[in-house]
């Protein structure tokens, strides 16, 4: 339940970033605001349905390489959003049980919805803090709480570094984050790109809208967020290039106007 300080910070009246992502991939935690601007956009640039669904699946494939793969059990998933169909507990947690994640938004929405829905094996940790991603030492030193940080943490921040305006303090804030995890660490990230008029475009539209603005950037400026850690293979890639799954051949296909990569800290 909210308290009432919390219902006072929401905010009905314009579009919300995380009500308008789960508008796009099929969620039914939105209102009336959310749908007229996603259908505004939806008619300037029919491609953000596919950068929102392509990158939901992206996040899917990067858990299971770090679960599978690099045995990585704790997830520190920052910009949660609402949550859908295979969170990254959910991922995580199919593939070890004894996984621990906490999440992390500021948003009373987002905190309302992650304590009734996000849940946990017996084994393993589902948590949620109402913290702020402006304040890395803040949240590290809170997730300490659930998280042990002297052991590797698999660092998730989808479609949320395009609400820090400026880039230098993005880098920054991804900085102090991966500061406070040890090596074996890895960093995953993705965000919308300017890599079309038609994205351009759509952040234009929503940027006015009232809405949180989120800023597309340069393929260039995703890469710059993986410095000084190891790009796992393939890189920084189109979303769904990274690691595609066998069934992913007609996602190929599709031109997303987004970019993702997994780093690891050495």
């Amino acid at each position: 339940m909210l308290d009432d300080s919390q219902r006072a910070r929401i905010d009905t009246s314009k579009p919300h970033s995380a009500r308008f992502w789960n508008y796009f991939v099929g969620g039914k935690d939105n209102y009336e605001v959310d749908r007229e601007i996603g259908d505004q956009i939806k008619s300037i640039f029919p491609g953000l349905v596919d950068v929102a669904v392509t990158s939901r699946r992206f996040l899917g494939r990067a858990v299971r390489h770090l679960a599978e793969e690099q045995g990585v059990r704790q997830f520190l998933d920052i910009g949660t959003g609402l949550p859908t169909a295979d969170n990254t507990h959910e991922v995580a947690q199919r593939v070890a049980p004894d996984a621990r994640i906490v999440y992390v938004d500021n948003d009373p929405i987002v905190l309302a919805h992650a304590n009734a829905l996000l849940t946990s094996t017996p084994e393993g940790v589902t948590a949620y803090l109402d913290a702020d991603l402006y304040d890395p030492e803040a949240v590290l030193e809170a997730a300490a709480g659930t998280l042990d940080l002297s052991r590797p943490v698999g660092l998730m921040i989808l479609n949320t570094l395009g609400h820090v305006a400026d880039y230098g303090q993005a880098r920054e804030l991804v900085r102090r984050l991966m500061a406070g995890l040890p090596a074996g660490s890895h960093l995953v990230i993705s965000d919308s790109t300017a890599t079309s008029e038609g994205m351009i475009a759509a952040s234009e539209a929503y940027n006015s809208s009232g809405a949180v603005p989120y800023y597309v950037r340069p393929v260039a400026e995703i890469a710059g967020f993986f410095e000084g850690l190891e790009l796992v293979r393939p890189g920084v890639v189109r979303v769904p290039e990274w690691r595609p799954e066998r069934s992913g051949g007609a996602e190929l296909d599709t031109a997303v106007d987004a970019y993702c990569g997994v780093g690891r800290k050495l």
